[in-house]
Parts: structure tokens; sequence; C-alpha cells
């Protein structure tokens, strides 16, 4: 279990709180395919991940640095910890919703912050986020003839998300203003931790509504489109019936069960994690903003977005 920052209302303490919580539950839960207590996979463990959280937290949450550089030091940190890439995706998503925190005012504003962050990003920020990813070797990189991480930066970070919006859907989000993770991420999991009482239970659901929704684009990369898809329809299965549920917990052995069977196949739905992450993220960092006095001058009627 990481341990998690006192909140002392400074918004890097609600941050890098918010983060660190979001991480965690993200690893308590169960996520057919991917890492977390239930069983690690893919030559990673949740302790890897632990120590890649706390790494990165600092970064993620410090004030004073550009987005590019927020997401460069995230990655730099992570890298001195584990050898392999576990969240790269997290970073790259997590790191504009903190730089939105940090560019509002009152700091629960963030959402309306968030398209000017993107739009801010200059080719300064594409050559930091270029170098981090080069430092974490995703699987399944390869080179674009577009604009090539291994090559100079030519253009503004959102440009460049754009064009690869198509194949990858980090950067869908960066294109699209988050819309993946404002609307199906934080909606349904108020929704659905509101009705079960157990955050845990509805990040697992979004992550299978995710996985249904969305091919994985991690799965894509390296295994290719028609196997994405196969496991975004076997997903769609189990996912509009655990939605639906009043008793979730009662799906713990299928979902065990879908998860042997990626693990089996070497199937990783990573991108489908990293959506779930900063969906908590995003809900943590509301929850935690309308609560907790800092030096920001918050309205007294900020909505609480509060969870179970």
């Amino acid at each position: 279990m990481m341990a998690m920052p006192a909140l002392v209302g400074d918004p890097s303490d609600i941050i890098r709180s918010a983060y660190l919580r979001a991480c965690e539950l993200e690893l308590t839960s169960l996520k057919p395919g991917n890492v977390h207590v239930y069983g690690d996979g893919h030559g990673m463990t949740v302790e890897d991940f632990r120590r890649s959280a706390t790494a990165s937290s600092i970064a993620i949450s410090t004030a004073g640095r550009s987005l590019g550089e927020r997401i460069y030091q995230a990655i730099a940190a992570t890298s001195r910890v584990v050898s392999s890439n576990t969240n790269l995706g997290i970073v790259l998503l997590c790191a504009p919703i903190a730089q939105a925190v940090w560019e509002s005012e009152p700091a629960d504003r963030w959402r309306e912050s968030l398209p000017g962050v993107l739009l801010r990003a200059n080719i300064q920020d594409t050559e930091s986020v270029f170098s981090a990813i080069r430092l974490a070797s995703p699987g399944g990189l390869g080179s674009s003839a577009d604009h090539d991480v291994f090559g100079r930066a030519r253009a503004p970070l959102r440009e460049v998300m754009a064009l690869a919006a198509g194949r990858d859907r980090v950067a869908y989000q960066y294109a699209h203003e988050f819309s993946d993770v404002l609307t199906l991420g934080m909606q349904r999991l108020l929704i659905l931790s509101s009705r079960w009482g157990s955050i845990g239970w509805a990040a697992t659901a979004i992550f299978m509504e995710f996985l249904a929704h969305y091919p994985d684009t991690h799965i894509e990369r390296k295994l290719g489109r028609a196997l994405a898809l196969r496991v975004s329809v076997r997903a769609a299965k189990i996912a509009s019936r655990l939605s639906d549920s009043d008793a979730p917990e009662e799906f713990k052995h299928e979902l065990l069960e879908f998860d042997r069977e990626l693990k089996r196949a070497g199937i990783n739905p990573g991108t489908t994690a990293d959506l779930t992450v900063a969906s908590l993220f995003a809900v943590f960092l509301d929850e935690l903003l309308s609560v907790v006095p800092n030096r920001k001058n918050y309205p007294a009627d900020a909505p609480s977005g509060r969870v179970v």
C-alpha cells in the first residue's frame, strides 16, 4: 500500500494525494488482463506499479513546470526505480489534468482550464514528450512518417497528438479535450460508486466499459486490430451485465477467468487501464479540492464530487 501525503492545503499535496490514491485504487481493482492485486502479469508486478506511482508523483504534482517538463520528469523518475514501462500512459493522461489545476483559479475549475493547457503546449513540450516516450520505450512503438518520436519535434503537442489519435486512445484525449475521461470515466465512476457503495467495483466496471466501447490501442499496436476488436466484443458481454447488476462482487469469478484467459494469451489492455487511472485521478481531485482548504480562494458552494 502506498503512503498518501498529508493534506496541508497546498495544491501540490492535493494533486499528489489524488494521484497516488488513483494509482493504488486501480491496482486493487480487478482489471482483466492487466496487473492488479489479484495477479501480476506481462513481466510486471503490483510493486513495480507502486514504486512507479510514488516516483512519478512529485513531478506530476509540483508547481512551476511546463506540461512537457512535468511528463518527462515523471517518466525519468520512474525509469530510476523500474526497468519496464509501467506508467507512460498514466503520466501522459494525468499530467495535463494536474497542469490544469495549477493554471486554474479557483483550482476546482480545472476542467475549464484543461482545453487551454492542451492548446498552449508548444514544440518544446512536444520535444520533452518525445524524450519521455523514448525513455519509457512502450511496447509496439514504431516510427511515423509524420512526427517520429525518434526525430526532432516539428509541431505543437496537440497537433502531434491529433495525428496519432486514430491509433492511440491516449493521444485521442489530447485531441478531444479528454472527452472519454470526463464523460464515460468520471460520470460512470460517480454513478456506480454511489449505487454500489464501492469505488473499487466502480473502477472495475468502467475499465470493462472502456474496453467494451474502445478497442484497446495497446493491444492493437502489439497484436493487431482484429484481436483488439475481439477482446472488446468479449468484454462487452460482461460489461453490460456488470454495470446493470446490484451485486458486482458476484462477477468476481467470471472476471478472474477472463483475466487468466487474457494473460495466457499475452494480451494486456494497458491503454484501458491508463484511462481508468486518469478517471479516478479526476474524481479524487474534485473530491479533495472541494473539501480541503488551500492557498487558492475556492467558492463556498463548490460542488463536492465525493465518492464512497
